[in-house]
């Protein structure tokens, strides 16, 4: 039971890792499998059948045959090996290590060198020549079509296969059956560089596509942070310029005993309260979110990352329509949860909809990346965007929801009523500037 259990709790394991990875992670990991597993398929076919009917062909055949098993299994067990370091040389993460191709090339001499064998000891020939000569070159060809410019890989496979089809002639294999090698070579070759090669390809684009995204995600709050910058330098620089200046004026002034020092500093403070004034405006207007400039906000964020987005009802009474503390509530969760679609998740589609019942205003952010949102939010998760929603809302009667809906998407959505009103404003920045 203990045994059966382990096994249980491993299947559960590797699901639950399935399941966390993106769409694209999926994707690549199907992929690279795909193509090792191509490799033991071809090994077990192509390679270890034939090889049955040499077991009555005496003990040299056998033995031959049983060599020629355990090189093609530990070509195999290499291939496989090699396939992800491959992976990341054709997409540049990485370069390949040269040595490591090494004992690949030698198992690839090796087994050519048996089949040769076989054949000279007649223990292999016609079909099961030829099925042999097809998997031959398989294991060293996948991880290494991807090292390598076509045409270079093509010229190899072409030498590869004139050396094995001179050796199959020297060892007098007739005609018809070396003309049959050498097209069993050619289409394992072919057959290799349309397989693995545009699949690696597409998956390569797909991450470059992926990458962008995300660059394009940074900018977007890089922007955003510049623009901030940009605004308190043009609230602050002037006045703080100014102050600078006065003071500097009524120093000079008391010390040659003007009491015209005193209008300066007087002037000095206006100034400064002033600009306390106008950087609670300007930190005011960060942290009160307008629904209609967030929802421009994050279509335009979303769409500049490759993700459709639908806004449903925010032309009515519910969306610009509603309460301006409605608003700034709602618009706060559209920013948080558009930033959180570009963080976590893998969407293709978002969709944005307003909804207004008898005494509240209803928002749902949904989007068809499974766990894009932020994971599974204020009951129950530990990210604390949409907990710090959950708090926000809370204080003003409202609430918010996060979780799957179904066919790989997740929904956020958030209630407020529309008697809420604004509480007083967080400690922060703004306390700091209030005036004594």
């Amino acid at each position: 039971m203990r045994g059966l259990r382990g096994v249980i709790g491993r299947v559960r394991a590797w699901r639950r890792d399935w399941h966390k990875r993106s769409k694209l992670q999926r994707i690549d990991l199907y992929s690279r499998v795909t193509l090792c597993s191509v490799t033991w398929f071809l090994a077990l076919s192509w390679g270890f059948l034939p090889l049955l009917k040499t077991l009555d062909r005496g003990p040299v055949a056998t033995a031959l045959a049983g060599a020629f098993l355990a090189v093609n299994i530990t070509q195999s067990v290499v291939s496989n090996l090699n396939v992800t370091a491959a992976y990341a040389h054709y997409r540049g993460v990485e370069p390949f290590p040269p040595r490591r191709l090494r004992l690949s090339a030698a198992l690839l001499a090796v087994a050519t060198g048996l089949v040769v064998a076989l054949a000279a000891t007649e223990a292999a020939r016609g079909e099961e020549l030829a099925l042999l000569v097809l998997d031959l070159p398989v294991a060293f060809a996948i991880p290494y079509v991807l090292l390598v410019p076509v045409r270079a890989f093509l010229l190899r496979a072409a030498a590869f296969g004139l050396v094995a089809v001179g050796l199959l002639a020297v060892v007098g294999v007739p005609g018809g059956q070396v003309f049959g090698a050498s097209v069993s070579l050619l289409v394992v070759a072919l057959l290799v560089l349309v397989s693995a090669r545009p699949s690696i390809w597409s998956l390569t684009v797909m991450w470059q596509a992926e990458e962008a995204r995300h660059m394009q995600a940074r900018l977007a709050v890089a922007e955003e942070r510049l623009r901030f910058g940009r605004d308190m330098h043009d609230v602050l620089g002037r006045n703080l310029s100014v102050i600078a200046l006065k003071s500097e004026l009524a120093v000079e002034l008391a010390q040659r005993g003007n009491p015209a020092a005193k209008d300066q500093m007087i002037e000095v403070q206006r100034i400064a309260r002033a600009s306390q004034q106008e950087v609670r405006d300007v930190v005011r207007g960060y942290r009160e979110a307008d629904l209609p400039t967030e929802l421009m906000g994050a279509r335009g964020v979303l769409q500049a990352a490759g993700i459709a987005v639908t806004v449903e009802g925010a032309d009515g009474p519910a969306g610009i329509g509603a309460p301006a503390a409605v608003q700034a509530a709602l618009g706060w969760v559209v920013r948080e949860t558009a930033t959180n679609v570009l963080r976590h998740g893998d969407p293709r589609h978002c969709w944005i909809r307003l909804s207004r019942t008898r005494d509240a205003v209803v928002l749902e952010v949904e989007n068809d990346g499974a766990g894009a949102a932020g994971g599974p939010g204020p009951d129950g998760g530990s990210g604390s965007g949409l907990a710090g929603l959950s708090e926000r809302l809370g204080g003003i009667g409202g609430s918010v929801r996060a979780g799957p809906a179904g066919d790989d998407r997740f929904r956020v959505t958030a209630t407020v009523p529309l008697g809420a009103r604004v509480p007083d404003a967080p400690s922060g920045l703004t306390d700091h500037t209030e005036e004594r």
